[in-house]
């Protein structure tokens, strides 16, 4: 789904240009930025294969408090450099992260990390409609990228063309590169 978080990153784009595009993106990826190491130390697993096929184990990453965490962690340190109202703004952006996972996830996010106390676990599973998913995340793609390249142009008519275009090139291959699971 990392597609859908990129189309979601480029939508805040057009609304708050002065925020780089780079933090935007990290923001929306953070989650899975620090679920990497934790997934190759063997912390958090994932059962399965391919997009949306399997069962996420990421109870620290992508538990509702850890998400949390997380979310202000990075928030407080981009305000430090880019101003406390963008501190806010990428905070929400990387909670923003467990939000769209939770329409797409079966049921394996916890509320608590390591899932503490054993407590139901969330997530109203629309990978299990591969399509479905598909549809929509190229959907919220191309609304971002839309809105993006629509606040890109009225900014800088001249590079209007080329932003798009780079945009659309980058959104294309984000889109491919999640349904083929690399």
């Amino acid at each position: 789904m990392i597609a859908g978080h990129f189309g979601l990153a480029a939508a805040v784009k057009a609304g708050r240009p002065a925020i780089p595009v780079w933090t935007l993106m990290l923001a929306t990826a953070w989650l899975d930025v620090v679920f990497a190491p934790l997934y190759l130390s063997g912390i958090e697993t994932v059962d399965g294969a391919g997009y949306g096929g399997g069962v996420i184990h990421a109870d620290y990453t992508h538990s509702l408090v850890g998400a949390l965490v997380l979310a202000a962690l990075f928030g407080a340190v981009a305000g430090k450099w880019l101003g406390r109202e963008a501190g806010l703004v990428l905070a929400g952006v990387v909670f923003s992260h467990w939000v769209l996972d939770l329409v797409v996830h079966r049921a394996d996010l916890p509320i608590l990390p390591g899932n503490a106390g054993d407590l139901p676990t969330f997530g109203f599973g629309l990978w299990r409609l591969p399509a479905v998913s598909a549809v929509v995340e190229l959907l919220m793609l191309a609304i971002g990228i839309g809105l993006y390249w629509r606040a890109a142009a009225k900014r800088d008519p001249k590079r209007a063309r080329t932003l798009g275009l780079s945009a659309a090139v980058f959104g294309v291959a984000t889109l491919a590169a999640d349904l083929l699971g690399v």
